[in-house]
């Protein structure tokens, strides 16, 4: 079976005071580049990427992260992902700090993590 990390960039990114305010692309670009070296245990990660923070990644594929642009919601693509991904059979863990987010990917069977698992890791 394989594992799909689903992240909720604007979640994490926004969970440091770091500055990122000032650059949402920037911002979006150094989780990215960080998901690429990150140590973890999942097949493929899924960076979900909304508003100005679309501007720092392409979309796409990048060795095991792939990258996609909200068309509306970032929710809304990320509950899309994660029903996919356990849909084809897949183990779902989505990253965000969202409570009502959580609530809808946890009805998916999906388990969630907080940011700081994932920035601990970087």
């Amino acid at each position: 079976m394989s594992s799909v990390l689903v992240v909720d960039a604007a979640n994490v990114v926004g969970s440091r005071p770091d500055g990122w305010w000032k650059d949402r692309a920037g911002a979006a670009r150094r989780l990215h580049e960080g998901l690429m070296t990150a140590d973890t245990p999942y097949d493929e990660i899924v960076l979900v990427l909304e508003g100005a923070g679309k501007g720092g990644v392409k979309a796409g594929r990048d060795a095991h992260v792939h990258t996609v642009h909200a068309k509306g919601s970032g929710d809304d693509e990320i509950v899309a992902r994660a029903r996919a991904a356990a849909e084809a059979g897949s183990r779902v863990t989505v990253v965000t700090a969202d409570r009502f987010l959580r609530s809808r990917v946890e009805g998916l069977g999906a388990m969630t993590l907080g940011p700081a698992w994932l920035l601990d890791r970087l």
